[in-house]
């Protein structure tokens, strides 16, 4: 079951408080703005504090991976499983963005499962 959730671990420092909302931000603000949000964290922040850059990174390929398993089951509508998988998709991605902000606030590291690792 963990690995359906992703896995967290510790960091090699403790993340200050900033570092940590920052991190948050960069998994919860894409309710709003999927890959806008992680993308302008991760650019502004990459040099500062590794902690926020790599929760920016992880949300950025995140949504990105999201993008593209959307456009699948866009595509799969036509089959009728689509709609399924899209719904499906949608919970799922929800309870991973929430996983991902609490273990943010927690000052842990985590990595998304069945994410495309496109932004290194």
């Amino acid at each position: 079951m963990a690995d359906l959730l992703g896995s967290d671990y510790l960091p090699d420092y403790t993340p200050t408080q900033d570092e940590k909302t920052i991190a948050l931000l960069s998994h919860i603000l894409t309710f709003v703005a999927p890959i806008l949000a992680p993308l302008i964290i991760y650019i502004i922040k990459k040099n500062e504090s590794p902690f926020v850059a790599a929760h920016a990174k992880e949300s950025l390929n995140f949504q990105i991976t999201l993008i593209i398993a959307g456009i699948i089951c866009f595509i799969l509508i036509f089959l009728l499983v689509g709609i399924l998988l899209i719904i499906l998709l949608s919970v799922y991605s929800m309870v991973l963005i929430i996983v991902a902000t609490v273990r943010a606030s927690e000052g842990r590291l985590y990595k998304y499962p069945f994410s495309i690792k496109l932004i290194n």
